[in-house]
Formats: C-alpha cells, sequence, structure tokens
C-alpha cells in the first residue's frame, strides 16, 4: 500500500479539543493564525495576548507564550511587551466586545502610533461569553438581551465600523476584512492573516484583520442559518475588502 501521511494540526496549536460552541468560527480562525505561525516559522518567538471574552480560552489551545489582558487593554499589554522584546512577535486576539467598546481607545492609539503589533478582530456582531447583550457592532433593528426589540440608532447609536475607522490613521500598514464561512473565504483570510504577521515581521507598521464571525447560540440560530445570516447581513453592513497594505514598502 502507498504511504499516507497521517493528518497534523499546526505545531503552534497544542491540539486540545475547542471548547468553543457549535458553529463558532473562533476554531478556524485559531488554526489559520496557528498556521500562518508555522509558515512564518515563528512559534519559538511569539507571544499572544488573550482578550476578556468567549476567546480569553486562547491560550488553552495556542502553543505559545503569552498573557491575558484586562478587558480592552491588549494592545496596550502587546505595546508594551513589544517595546520591551522588540526581538519577539507579539499579537492580540480580540473580540468586537472587547476591541470596539471599553477598548476603542487603546486600539485607535495603539494603530495610529504604528505600534509593531499584530490584531486579530473578531466580529460577531455581538457579546459571546457574558450572555448575548449587545455589542458596539450589532447592527441596527438586530435583537440582542439588551436590545430585546432590536438596536435602534436614536437610542443605542449606529454600528460602528471599526476598519473604516482604523484606515484613517497613518500608522496603519496592513488593515482587512475578511470571513471564514467558505472554503474561499478561508484561503483569502489566511493569506490576510499571513500579511498582517508579514507587516510586523517587515517593521512596517500596525497590522489588523478584522474577521466576520458568527455566534449561532447568542443569535439563536443552528451553525448552517448563522453562516447564511452572515452572508446575508454581517457582510452588507461590513463590507470585505483589504483597506491598507503598505507590507514591503520602501522605508
Amino acid at each position: 500500500m502507498p504511504y499516507v501521511e497521517k493528518f497534523k494540526g499546526p505545531k503552534a496549536l497544542n491540539g486540545k479539543e475547542f471548547t468553543y460552541c457549535p458553529g463558532c468560527h473562533h476554531g478556524i480562525i485559531h488554526r489559520l493564525v496557528a498556521e500562518v505561525i508555522d509558515e512564518l516559522g515563528i512559534q519559538g518567538k511569539t507571544l499572544m495576548v488573550s482578550p476578556v471574552g468567549c476567546s480569553v480560552f486562547g491560550y488553552e489551545f495556542f502553543e505559545l507564550d503569552g498573557t491575558v489582558a484586562a478587558h480592552g487593554r491588549a494592545p496596550a499589554v502587546a505595546t508594551g511587551m513589544k517595546r520591551a522584546t522588540p526581538d519577539k512577535v507579539v499579537f492580540t486576539y480580540q473580540g468586537d466586545g472587547d476591541l470596539a467598546a471599553i477598548g476603542t481607545a487603546e486600539i485607535i492609539h495603539a494603530a495610529n502610533r504604528g505600534e509593531k503589533i499584530t490584531t486579530i478582530f473578531v466580529n460577531n456582531a455581538i457579546y459571546g461569553m457574558t450572555g448575548g447583550q449587545m455589542a458596539p457592532t450589532t447592527l441596527l433593528g438586530m435583537k440582542t438581551t439588551t436590545s430585546p426589540y432590536g438596536r435602534r440608532a436614536e437610542v443605542e447609536g449606529h454600528p460602528i465600523h471599526m476598519s473604516e475607522v482604523i484606515k484613517e490613521l497613518d500608522g496603519v500598514a496592513y488593515l482587512a476584512r475578511t470571513k471564514v464561512n467558505t472554503p474561499m473565504d478561508v484561503k483569502k483570510t489566511k493569506a490576510a492573516i499571513k500579511k498582517a504577521f508579514e507587516a510586523q515581521l517587515n517593521g512596517d507598521g500596525f497590522g489588523m484583520v478584522e474577521i466576520l464571525s458568527t455566534c449561532p447560540t447568542n443569535w439563536g440560530v443552528s451553525p448552517v442559518e448563522a453562516n447564511k445570516w452572515l452572508e446575508e447581513n454581517l457582510v452588507k453592513e461590513y463590507p470585505l475588502g483589504t483597506f491598507i497594505d503598505k507590507v514591503g514598502e520602501a522605508k
């Protein structure tokens, strides 16, 4: 019989079974980040900053050194780590409740300073871990536990488009918005994540990838329905694309 190599996971993941809800995209995104780290050969010098929220459990699954930051403070913690150890590769992994709410100032000023860190921003338009409350990215009309009749612009304000805000800052070297609900999107997202890390490795500046994701549990739908809802609603509100790509440009 011909030799068939057994399928293996990335070395940057420890192989522990994910504990995320069925249909949640964190597992896919974790694997893509880990694959990029493996391919770039940077596992031994990469530091991860986990946030408060569902993805706080990242430290359980990544075979990396790092720490957990207070809610919203991951960019500030990552800034300190990178400045203290500039030879390391430092990235934050944050949800929309973390990055776009209490952490708004942190991410904007880190990006504006052109901190040489990488941010993976997972946007599912809701607070996942704490019970499905409205997030800054929640769509108008979307029902949550704190907007049971749907988000109203005149009361709760409009959804915040973080990538569109950050793209106006001069310190940003790479910025893209992607999704992972189809195989082609998974491929595109991996390429974007790699570019964001390369921005740091090249010393180009701040890099961020916003990834539209599902939360079937708090959206109250099945995983299949969640993928469809993402396509028909989140993508309409948050168009995909590359906003900034200065990776490798001459200084």
